[in-house]
């Protein structure tokens, strides 16, 4: 228990330090660091459970999206040149997060605002300004949206102004600045995405859907030289994709991130059963301890071609984390079977190297990837022998420990079986002969 909360007060501390030290260096009021120290004690629980959003990632959006403005402001540039709707729009698709969208939005807002000559009206200007914006681009799919947000964004803007100038327009020249100046905001955040993705090393939904191209040169030489792995990572993206929306996670991260977890399976495909010959089995000639070699290495081939291809580090979890530390069952079964007297087969030695899954996402794609596995395999399914096939698979995983160190609860569980059952019977059940 020491170490978590001796970890959260260094943070804090060094937040706070750099906080007062910036705003002495600009001379802000000295109200304004105590209100931003609040503000980022207020959401530490959010930043702490969403990944990338380390107190440097967001001090580094921060201090862009202040030095722009102050420099604008310095250069006495009326308040409504600053394009304050970026970085709203980059924390909302870049951590798919409203809560540490609307923390940057108010803190950079707030820092600003006690800079102008009219701060209440900059302040009520920037916050609704960054309210729409963040509300219109989280879990935006197309590029559009974004254009489209910033100039939302500009509209309210210039709303709010009339408001505070009682309706009463005053060189109109400036209202052509602002709805400018958003579409401008919106071009930029398209043009410096890929940047951020980069530097935090995180994907946006944008993004994904680039990947989930089947044209994608990873995924094209599954077609062509895994085609049954290209098949199971299709079902299995369908499962994740469907499950993670029933219980509020990231869908289309979860879709993307199944349709690439086994590529490094292209390595040896033939030494996959989904791959191989129906009457030729390459793992009859090997022992069970080289098998598992096999078999286990895929994750590691996985990871290179991962990188090789430049794959988002954010994919690279559901590579590395799609079979946790979970035990190879059939070849550990064959060399209990095949060993000597004095030979000694464990548990461990026959396990995945993990990590255990620590995202829902990955969580879901774990169980998904075992179920689809597992119910192709059953003779002449039926929904009920699916949906046994289903909760024993879970309830195995979970028993095992496999989904430990995720967030998944009991209730999310039960929907991901439902969801997986009706699907996966959708698929499988036994047909008629009508021909």
């Amino acid at each position: 228990m020491k170490k978590p909360l001796n970890k959260k007060i260094l943070i804090l501390a060094g937040g706070s330090l750099f906080i007062f030290l910036f705003a002495g260096i600009i001379r802000m009021n000295p109200a304004v660091p105590l209100l931003l120290i609040i503000l980022y004690i207020s959401f530490y629980n959010t930043f702490s459970r969403t990944k990338g959003a380390t107190l440097t990632n967001l001090s580094f959006l921060f201090l862009i999206s202040f030095t722009t403005g102050h420099v604008l402001l310095k250069h006495n540039l009326p308040f409504y040149f600053i394009p304050i709707a970026i970085i709203p729009m980059l924390s909302a698709l870049l951590f798919s997060n409203l809560s540490i969208a609307y923390f940057l939005s108010l803190a950079t807002s707030l820092s600003l605002a006690s800079c102008c000559s009219e701060p209440f009206k900059a302040l009520a200007a920037f916050t609704a300004a960054c309210a729409c914006a963040t509300l219109l681009v989280n879990k935006a799919h197309k590029r559009t949206t974004v254009i489209q947000a910033g100039l939302a964004s500009g509209l309210v803007q210039l709303i709010v102004i009339l408001l505070f100038e009682h309706f009463w327009i005053n060189q109109p020249q400036r209202y052509l600045v602002i709805l400018l100046n958003s579409l401008l905001s919106g071009v930029v955040v398209l043009g410096v995405l890929p940047i951020f993705e980069y530097l935090l090393e995180t994907v946006t939904n944008i993004s994904l859907l680039e990947l989930a191209d089947s044209h994608h040169p990873l995924l094209q030489r599954m077609v062509l030289e895994a085609p049954g792995t290209y098949h199971h990572s299709l079902i299995v993206g369908n499962l994740s994709d469907t499950a993670c929306t029933a219980i509020g996670a990231n869908g289309l991260l979860a879709r993307v991130g199944a349709y690439y977890h086994d590529i490094g399976k292209l390595q040896k495909p033939e030494y996959f059963i989904e791959n191989q010959q129906i009457k030729k089995n390459l793992h009859d000639e090997l022992s069970p301890t080289m098998s598992k070699l096999i078999i286990m290495n895929h994750i590691k081939e996985g990871l290179e071609l991962a990188k090789k291809y430049s794959l988002s580090p954010v994919l690279w979890d559901f590579i590395q984390q799609h079979h946790g530390n979970s035990l190879v069952y059939y070849f550990y079964r064959r060399a209990l079977e095949g060993r000597e007297e004095d030979e000694e087969v464990t548990e461990e030695g026959f396990r995945y190297p993990g990590p255990k899954p620590n995202t829902k996402e990955a969580a879901v794609v774990l169980l998904a990837d075992s179920v689809e596995a597992a119910t192709r395999t059953l003779k002449e399914p039926s929904p009920a022998k699916i949906e046994e096939a289903v909760h024993k698979i879970i309830n195995n995983k979970f028993i095992d420990g496999q989904l430990d160190e995720c967030e998944l609860t009991l209730k999310d569980i039960e929907k991901i079986s439902s969801v997986f059952t009706k699907i996966l019977s959708g698929i499988y059940h036994s047909r008629v002969n009508y021909s």
